[in-house]
């Protein structure tokens, strides 16, 4: 019986007989076909995915890597110009101290030359004075009881001095403790105290401090002519030194 394979046309034509199925090994081979090209486009996609990860990971890299150095210039430019504005900060702070400290030392030393000019006043005063008695005479000078009572100078600090003249003036020692908080606000019981803005001098801050001269001619050296001018002054305008501490306390002068 003849082979029913062997009247088969190749398969790119189409079968001469009508109505006749493929055979088995024809349909296996067709499979076989579709299968291998489904699998060939399943491997090429399969394939080009991670290489398309790979190289948009890559491009990734190269962007960060290009932008790192940017970042890096932009922060140390920062901190540059940081650093620069805390260092001129600070040398204006030094060249404000310096300046602070310069001022003192000047206003410092203007006071001791103030200071320094007011005794040198006070001796030459004082020796005009001195001599200005020697010319008088001495006949007349041995006869006044003023003179003698004028020499009689009382001793001791000046608050012990100004305590001992103080029944002199019609007060009792209750007083005392006013007079020490008024003279320590003016002066500090300083002879030479001298203040800058007023002018005023001495323990009492007369001002000006020559109005003392009424009191002795030593009026700018000697503590005792001092005291005897203010427990006067304070006498005459206010009564008594808690009288003159009370109205110091309530404008901050007397």
């Amino acid at each position: 019986m003849p082979d029913p394979e062997a009247h088969l046309v190749p398969p790119s034509r189409p079968c001469s007989y009508p109505g006749r199925k493929p055979s088995r090994i024809t349909f296996a081979v067709a499979t076989a076909t579709v299968a291998a090209a489904v699998a060939v486009t399943a491997g090429i996609t399969a394939t080009a995915r991670p290489a398309a990860q790979t190289v948009a990971v890559a491009a990734g890299q190269a962007v960060s890597h290009d932008q790192a150095p940017l970042t890096s210039y932009a922060t140390a430019d920062r901190q540059l110009q940081m650093l620069k504005a805390r260092a001129v900060g600070e040398q204006a702070q030094r060249i404000a101290t310096q300046a602070r400290l310069a001022a003192q030392r000047a206003a410092a030393q203007r006071a001791a030359a103030r200071q320094a000019a007011a005794k040198a006043a006070a001796a030459k005063a004082a020796a005009a004075q001195a001599a200005s008695s020697a010319s008088s005479g001495s006949s007349t000078s041995s006869g006044s009881s003023g003179s003698s009572a004028a020499s009689v100078q009382p001793s001791g600090t000046p608050q012990q001095i100004a305590l001992s003249m103080l029944g002199s003036f019609g007060w009792s020692s209750g007083e005392f403790s006013c007079l020490v908080s008024l003279w320590d606000r003016e002066s500090g019981w300083n002879t030479y105290a001298s203040n800058p803005s007023s002018g005023a001098y001495g323990i009492p801050q007369a001002l000006p401090g020559s109005k003392m001269a009424s009191a002795g001619a030593d009026w700018a050296t000697n503590p005792a002519t001092q005291i005897r001018w203010g427990l006067g002054y304070i006498q005459q305008v206010y009564g008594s030194p808690c009288a003159a501490w009370g109205h110091s306390q309530s404008v901050g002068w007397y």
